[in-house]
């Protein structure tokens, strides 16, 4: 055992798998022990004191008002959700709760305990996750603690869910057919990710129904090497008139080697991305993107747990998360 290891301290969770009872039990056993069989009161405490388990000291007593206190738990790599986050504040903030942000390593597995031992400390009324936890343990109903995990992202933090839907870039193919163009190019994301498969299998499905050309599908990596890549290998003459870039970094790789080519943009070649991220609406053309409304995703999040804590319905009008931007990028195709 390492010295990290020894020293970390140890969770709900691990005392209820030594003392082989739920966690919700040993959580009993800090807020009301006489209720436990004499047997199972034993087992916790001789987990607890093998451990040296110590519980915040909320969670010794039984919980008797709520805390106007709501919880996010955020990952800690492989992603940004500050969009996702500032959506799910706001939306708290205007309801009259504030709002702590727990930032958890680790698997899903991990994150599960930790959210368990906070769901059970009393310390917050709800809880929103945008990191995924195990659907196997049922955490509202074992805590009584008010749970809501959006479940926009795998383990690795790979976007899923609403967030994989590619049905935006349909009509970004259709709107370039309007303005002339047959010969499309795709160049993909790295395609682990469902929301780079996703746009992929949208691209060729468009283009058989809609009876456009294919110049191909490239296979990318997210990054501004692999659009430059991929037009670099373009022939002369006869090449496709648009490229549809799996996300805005690759979309400036293509503009980029475009320009190095000789070819005007978009004259020559219209361009789009996936994204919006900032610096694209400042690019010379201006990207031709789409927006992903992350705020929108967190404020629903967020505004789900609410109605939930306040037993009224949940909203179920349709929200738009994703929005073709047109930009300067994309023009007619050329004679």
């Amino acid at each position: 055992m390492t010295d990290t290891a020894s020293h970390r301290r140890p969770t709900i969770m691990e005392v209820a798998r030594l003392a082989e009872v739920s966690h919700q039990t040993v959580s009993r056993y800090f807020r009301a022990p006489d209720g436990l069989k004499p047997a199972t009161k034993a087992r916790v405490q001789a987990a607890v004191e093998q451990l040296n388990y110590r519980p915040n000291l909320v969670a010794r007593s039984m919980r008797t008002r709520q805390t106007g206190r709501l919880a996010v738990v955020v990952p800690t790599l492989a992603y940004s959700p500050a969009r996702m986050l500032a959506g799910a504040s706001s939306a708290a903030h205007w309801a009259g709760y504030a709002v702590e942000v727990l930032a958890l390593e680790g698997g899903a597995a991990e994150r599960t305990e930790r959210v368990a031992e906070l769901a059970d400390s009393g310390q917050v009324d709800g809880i929103v996750s945008f990191a995924p936890v195990l659907a196997s343990l049922d955490l509202q109903a074992s805590s009584g603690t008010l749970i809501v995990a959006s479940a926009d992202f795998d383990d690795e933090m790979r976007g899923i869910g609403e967030l994989a839907d590619a049905s935006a870039l349909a009509e970004v193919i259709e709107g370039l057919a309007e303005l002339g163009h047959r010969r499309f190019l795709h160049v993909t994301g790295d395609l682990q990710f469902a929301s780079a498969r996703a746009r992929r299998d949208t691209y060729l499905e468009t283009l058989e129904r809609l009876g456009l050309d294919s110049f191909g599908v490239v296979e990318g990596d997210w990054s501004a090497e692999a659009g430059m890549a991929a037009v670099e290998a373009l022939p002369d003459r006869d090449g496709p008139t648009a490229v549809v870039a799996a996300n805005d970094l690759v979309a400036a790789g293509v503009i980029r080697a475009a320009l190095d080519r000789g070819l005007r943009v978009p004259g020559d070649l219209s361009v789009s991305g996936w994204d919006d991220q900032p610096l694209g609406r400042l690019l010379s053309p201006a990207l031709t993107t789409v927006e992903i409304d992350l705020e929108g995703l967190g404020s629903r999040a967020m505004t789900r747990l609410i109605a939930a804590l306040r037993n009224e319905p949940a909203p179920t009008e349709p929200q738009q998360l994703h929005r073709v931007i047109w930009r300067e990028s994309t023009g007619p195709a050329p004679r």
